[in-house]
């Protein structure tokens, strides 16, 4: 699917977005900051090999925040007609004048801009017709199928691609915008056992579709992982080493996210407050955040407010070596923000030697998680309280799956107690980790 159908060029909504700047100025606006988007998209679905869905999206839009002094007025439309854009202005200035003053609000500090904005490689347009996702959909459904004869039904199989562009300028003379894309093929099947019933799913995306994963691939995976589930038995409540695959080691990376970013920080309402350059994990974990790997699927210049992305150390050797702030928690927090207003940015996880077969013979005797479910961790205390499924291990080998059963500790115990961090790593979003063992965690059927 081609992105030659867009309404304006990367250049146009760069100079939509200081005209904008402009009528916030000669409205009264102390300060202001624009950004203008375009993006389109088609996602295909199939489901036992006939076409379930055709969706198309096509989306844009302009969000406008001034600044009368301390206050604070925000506004947004999706008409970027001129007297929309105006009529928006004059939304959000009027929103202002009736907000309460805010001693932390504003732009960021003009000497923190980007200046020299590089290309990280981040749009790969993917030129597939429908019928051509189609027929890769198919493919990858019936890869899932043919995995094993106990797989009776599907969920479905998708192929989606979209792209886009964006601009954004603020009254520090900042303007920066470009363009991206992602793409991603999925699968999801149902197995059948003896009136057990089972499913799973696997996907891949990517900013270039060269760098997907094969259709077949995804599917054989995604049938691979049901089939294994099936005839899962339950274990008795017991305290044991706990390995989260890579899908889900992820998780656990996102809730130290959690805990360091400024909003819960400035709030009090994380179990990491006033923990930088202390010990807050294993000496294993290291934590690297690089915003400018080429085609990284959060890759990013700069920030939300035009802040310029730095690659840094964010936990070394478990000494936590940093925060995740945007300006207005770094001002709450008396810091300088560390150009993260929009979340973070490819946080590299450092492997250790083992692979997945050697971090389960180390583990011995435990429980693999391959499946979470509920949002059961407590931010303010780290208690942490899962739904789970998975692998009984017993000498490092798998024994049986498992099922209805949840998994608990506190996170701030976890993340001290990891015994390993395995090189079986996977690239699906902002953060590439490998499994990771925990020492040990209660594990209770439900």
């Amino acid at each position: 699917m081609a992105d030659s159908g867009f309404s304006y060029s990367l250049d146009q909504i760069k100079q939509m977005s200081e005209d904008v700047l402009k009528v916030a100025k000669n409205s009264g606006a102390s300060a202001a900051e624009a950004e203008l988007s375009l993006s389109i998209g088609q996602n295909v679905s199939v489901r036992m090999g006939e076409v379930e869905n055709i969706e198309y999206n096509r989306d844009k839009g302009m969000s406008v925040t001034v600044y009368f002094g301390q206050q604070k007025g925000h506004a947004s439309t999706s008409d970027l007609t001129p007297q929309a854009l105006k009529d928006t202005v004059a939304a959000a200035c009027n929103i202002a004048k009736y907000t309460a003053k805010d001693a932390f609000c504003g732009l960021a500090d003009a000497s923190l801009m980007a200046t020299d904005i590089q290309d990280l490689e981040l749009h790969h347009p993917w030129d597939i017709s429908v019928d051509e996702a189609i027929a890769i959909a198919k493919e990858c459904e019936a890869a899932a199928l043919h995995v094993d004869a106990r797989i009776t039904n599907s969920e479905g199989a998708s192929v989606s691609t979209g792209t886009g562009f964006f601009a954004y300028s603020n009254s520090h003379g900042f303007t920066g915008g470009y363009p991206s894309s992602r793409h991603g093929i999925s699968c999801s099947v149902i197995a059948e056992s003896d009136a057990n019933m089972q499913r799973d799913y696997w996907y891949s995306a990517a900013r270039a579709a060269a760098d997907l994963q094969s259709a077949t691939a995804v599917g054989k995976i995604a049938g691979e992982r049901t089939v294994r589930r099936l005839n899962a038995k339950k274990i008795k409540t017991c305290q044991v080493p706990v390995l989260f695959e890579a899908s889900l080691a992820s998780g656990l990376i996102s809730s130290l996210v959690s805990a360091i970013s400024g909003g819960n920080l400035y709030r009090k309402s994380s179990f990491l407050l006033d923990s930088l350059g202390k010990q807050i994990a294993s000496p294993l974990l290291n934590i690297y955040e690089d915003p400018h790997i080429k085609k990284g699927l959060a890759s990013s210049p700069f920030d939300n407010e035009g802040v310029v992305t730095i690659p840094r150390q964010l936990v070394k050797d478990g000494v936590l070596q940093g925060y995740m702030l945007g300006s207005y928690s770094a001002r709450k927090l008396g810091l300088q923000t560390t150009g993260n207003a929009g979340g973070n940015h490819n946080l590299i996880v450092q492997s250790g030697a083992l692979d997945f077969a050697g971090i389960l013979k180390e583990m011995g005797t435990g429980l693999l998680v391959t499946e979470l479910l509920g949002h059961g961790m407590n931010m303010v205390t780290g208690d942490y309280s899962r739904g789970a499924a998975g692998f009984w291990i017993e000498n490092g080998v798998i024994v049986h799956p498992v099922e209805e059963i949840t998994i608990a500790s506190n996170m701030a115990d976890m993340l001290k107690m990891i015994v390993a961090i395995g090189n079986d790593v996977l690239v699906q979003g902002s953060k590439q980790v490998g499994s990771i063992l925990i020492e040990r965690m209660t594990v209770a059927c439900e």
